[in-house]
């Protein structure tokens, strides 16, 4: 590993099955049944599954029905992201009590960044370890986490010992782990990244580390250079404690298909309705606001309006979304109705962030893992 960057103590905490965790905690009758959260046997698309359902290769974004063919046993509850957020509030309390670089990802999932702690433990392990049997004994539900130098190995090495299990990749096992991960588990590598990486026979870290920085910029661009340090463990992206959303939105799938556009519009207001209520929990305010709209044929449309100005009130966004909804007659009857909120007023909060974030993690490892 270079030995002129500053090595960090990155821990990725993943919620095990959380969506459907909560409940199975929350209706203990739902404990040990395969459980889909989201979605039905007729509609929609699972949000999340149980590890009983996961057994029968139920995932979370595949159809109702798809679920229901492959666990004929599969029980659907609907989910209560409110009860969520609580839950998720809980678990972002005990992070806090060790270090205030915390990067939430989602509900579900987050980064900390323990190289300087609170609790003056200088070992990531038993901080990762001791945070997952905290979450245990004070919220219920288990947790698994990765332990490494940097984000990215630290997020896989999650995945590892999965459910209610950790992995630690100390820094001089780092190049030896990548090694043997299959190229579709770098960061930044989708399909058709890793369809073009195949045909050039890259299938495995040690394949991509083979391949000169010139080949990898001539085959990939810019990510060319991307993808030849991160093999060689170095992706210096920092935790973000005041991570910067871009957008936000809301959606539903109906139970049946719309075709009438005064049904639409009613939809639309408990959309909106939804969007704005999230715009002030955030406190923030959006000037773009974008209309999904997923026909009966699975096909997908977006129409999008920028305002002169920001906006948060239910009414200018419900407006706005009726005047995209009008601008083009429907092809098809309606699945699907979303409303997404963007070019928000961040910039400013971006910036204070950024600075207090480089006084904060620049820090040399001086203890083992």
């Amino acid at each position: 590993m270079p030995n002129d960057l500053p090595i960090r103590k990155i821990i990725h905490v993943d919620m095990d099955a959380f969506y459907a965790s909560v409940e199975q905690m929350d209706h203990p009758e739902l404990k040990g049944k395969a459980l889909a959260v989201g979605g039905s046997e007729k509609r929609g698309v699972v949000a999340a599954a149980s590890y009983e359902a996961r057994k029968f290769g139920v995932r979370s974004a595949m159809s109702g029905m798809q679920a229901k063919r492959n666990c004929p046993e599969l029980i659907f509850v609907r989910p209560r992201f409110d009860r969520y957020r609580e839950i998720s509030n809980q678990v972002r309390a005990i992070f806090y009590d060790y270090t205030d670089l915390v990067e939430p990802l989602s509900l579900d999932e987050a980064y900390l960044d323990v190289t300087e702690n609170k609790k003056g433990n200088p070992s990531a392990s038993l901080i990762a370890q001791e945070i997952r049997e905290r979450i245990y004994k004070e919220v219920g539900l288990t947790a698994s986490a990765g332990i490494s130098i940097n984000k990215f190995v630290a997020k896989i090495a999650s995945d590892y010992n999965k459910p209610n299990g950790q992995k630690t990749v100390n820094p001089e096992d780092v190049l030896d782990f990548l090694k043997t991960l299959d190229i579709r588990k770098f960061h930044g590598v989708g399909k058709v990244t890793a369809d073009k990486m195949y045909q050039l026979g890259i299938f495995t870290g040690e394949d991509l580390k083979s391949r000169t920085l010139d080949y990898l910029e001539q085959h990939f661009g810019k990510s060319g250079s991307y993808y030849y340090y991160l093999v060689r463990g170095i992706h210096n992206s920092q935790v973000k404690p005041n991570r910067i959303r871009k957008s936000l939105a809301a959606e539903r799938t109906f139970n049946e298909n719309l075709s009438s556009e005064i049904f639409m519009l009613e939809k639309l207001e408990k959309i909106a309705k939804e969007v704005a209520k999230r715009l002030d929990q955030n406190k923030v305010a959006g000037k773009t606001v974008t209309l999904k709209i997923k026909y009966s044929d699975f096909t997908l449309q977006t129409r999008s309006k920028t305002l002169p100005y920001f906006i948060s009130d239910k009414k200018i966004i419900l407006d706005t979304a009726k005047d995209l909804l009008y601008q083009e007659k429907m092809s098809n009857s309606v699945r699907l109705l979303g409303i997404s909120m963007s070019n928000l007023n961040t910039e400013e909060k971006k910036t204070t962030s950024t600075n207090t974030l480089e006084q904060s993690v620049n820090v040399q490892l001086k203890f083992g893992f």
